[in-house]
């Protein structure tokens, strides 16, 4: 067992140390209700990083990140991901229902067995530790987060997938959030496929930022400030007068119906 362990943990420094690739579409287009959510997209997830992606609401976030870990079927193009991958997931949204009483020891275990042991570790490393036994349903946005990411941390996942993870936190909750992410990946070397609207936040997190609306707009590292047209288009110019974003380069612009304009065709 010792040297089983020994050699788990060589393999996962070899990765980290080669950035190898987790996750990867190529050219993957898909519909969600009929209608097309995602086309032509290709991204990639390597270890010991972290992947923004923000667009506007129906831009295909979700949807795409669903498509990676093999939860929505793909019409065209490719999915690769690394043999035995081991993933964390933190939906969106996850209800619980107040009447039921379930604490955060028994969520912790709620679809597989964690030891308690490890439970509790994930929890320190979450800093939700004090929330042990408190009722899921009592806490608040900031402490459900937390204790969300030590339940997705339990599995010692390659990749951890985060959807919306600041939803419900104040501006402070969410940049401390956003700094536990950071030191989750530094401390563990795991890749991170982060989906956010708190771009006022989040570009500090990231290491590459993928705009998504249907189709890749632009990707690159986050970089200065800037008031590009494409940028304003999708999130207003109050955004892009007030936030640092990364370089990119356009060739192409978007109508109001989110249909492509390239050299000044259109695009359905």
């Amino acid at each position: 067992m010792l040297m089983q362990v020994k050699a788990d943990v060589v393999e996962e420094a070899q990765a980290r140390a080669a950035g190898e690739l987790l996750v990867a579409a190529e050219g993957v287009s898909l519909a969600f209700r009929g209608k097309p959510a995602v086309e032509n997209v290709s991204i990639a997830v390597h270890s010991s990083e972290i992947v923004t992606l923000i667009g506007p609401n129906g831009a295909g976030k979700t949807t795409l990140a669903r498509a990676l870990l093999g939860l929505a079927h793909v019409s065209t193009g490719r999915i690769t991901r690394r043999p035995g991958l081991r993933v964390g997931y933190v939906p969106q949204r996850f209800p619980i229902d107040g009447i039921i009483p379930l604490s955060v020891r028994r969520f912790m275990s709620l679809s597989e067995a964690v030891p308690r042991e490890r439970a509790a570790a994930c929890l320190v490393e979450t800093g939700a530790e004090r929330l042990i036994d408190a009722q899921m349903s009592e806490l608040s946005g900031g402490e459900f987060q937390r204790v969300l990411l030590a339940r997705a941390l339990a599995c010692n996942p390659q990749l951890l997938v985060l959807d919306e993870p600041a939803q419900a936190v104040d501006f402070a909750g969410a940049a401390q959030l956003y700094e536990l992410i950071t030191a989750i990946r530094d401390n563990r070397g795991c890749g991170i496929l982060l989906i956010s609207h708190d771009l006022h936040v989040v570009l500090g997190a990231s290491d590459r930022i993928v705009c998504l609306n249907r189709h890749v707009c632009c990707e690159g590292r986050p970089g200065t400030v800037a008031g590009h047209p494409e940028y304003v288009r999708l999130f207003g110019s109050k955004a892009a007068a007030s936030l640092g974003i990364y370089e990119h380069r356009h060739d192409h612009t978007h109508t109001l119906a989110g249909d492509v304009v390239c050299d000044g065709h259109s695009h359905g």
